[in-house]
């Protein structure tokens, strides 16, 4: 895996920056990872991993994020998301890849398979996530903490988004981040501008009715500290989804995978290697 972010490629529908490793690979599935408003940087604990050893492990920037083309519009288009997807895999050769979604990740996944369906992956891990935005229903599983905080998002102020978007990185961590860790994740952040936060977070949809017809195994992992969204939405991911385990993580919090990576890491292998 280089871990440098690399050139894009030419023939991407839209020009995503992606982490990937040229080294003979082991054999066994592919993990797919990417990144909410945090970015890459988030994932380092699973890039720097042993995981990378057994697994050919793909990170990249959404679009409006990182170093990813910011246009001005597609981000209420579920199909927009789920041809940047493809593009990806197909460009990369992913085939029976596991897709791991954070937080709106886990959105941006349902927007591939309910477009292009579940052939081409061997299954996801849902990191914190959540399936629709825009109702009364959806925004029961987000706290109140992190409502509070998307006025900001959507502010053209640049100093109130990047207090809101500082304030959003703390929420997402049970536990206490490093200067230099917070720093990088608020550098990432901040680059999203203000209109891509207002298009992630203005879009109105439901991906409950794909749930009960995902056929490939789907991981559920949740911090049991979450401040962003509340465990409940787990819960209910796991009883709709008809080949879902959840794992359920104690002592961390929205971002898991990076609260206890040791743990997060291990489980997410297991998951893989069963497939």
């Amino acid at each position: 895996m280089v871990w440098p972010l690399s050139s894009p490629s030419p023939d991407f529908s839209s020009r995503s920056f992606v982490n990937q490793q040229p080294l003979p690979l082991a054999s066994g599935p592919q993990v797919k990872d990417f990144a909410d408003f945090n970015g890459i940087p988030s994932w380092s604990k699973q890039l720097d991993s042993d995981l990378a050893r057994d697994f050919k492990l793909v990170a990249y920037d959404l679009r409006g994020h990182g170093l990813s083309d910011k246009p001005n519009d597609g981000y209420t288009d579920s199909k927009v998301w789920a041809d940047d997807l493809k593009a990806v895999l197909d460009e990369l050769q992913l085939d029976n890849a596991v897709l791991v979604g954070w937080s709106y990740g886990t959105l941006v996944i349902l927007d591939y398979i309910r477009h292009y369906g579940e052939d081409g992956i061997g299954g996801s891990n849902m990191v914190g996530g959540v399936s629709k935005l825009g109702s009364d229903e959806a925004m029961a599983v987000l706290t109140p903490e992190f409502i509070s905080l998307v006025p900001g998002f959507f502010s053209e102020d640049p100093d109130e988004g990047k207090r809101s978007l500082g304030e959003l990185i703390r929420l997402c961590f049970a536990k206490r981040l490093s200067d230099v860790a917070f720093n990088a994740m608020l550098e990432q952040s901040v680059s999203v501008p203000y209109y891509v936060r207002q298009g992630l977070l203005s879009r109105a949809f439901d991906n409950d009715d794909l749930l009960p017809k995902l056929q490939k195994p789907v991981l559920i992992t949740h911090g049991a500290k979450d401040a962003v969204v509340k465990t409940a939405a787990a819960e209910q991911h796991k009883s709709a989804i008809p080949k879902a385990e959840l794992h359920m993580v104690e002592n961390a919090g929205h971002a898991a995978f990076w609260d206890d990576a040791a743990n997060y890491n291990a489980r997410l292998r297991t998951f893989c290697e069963s497939l």
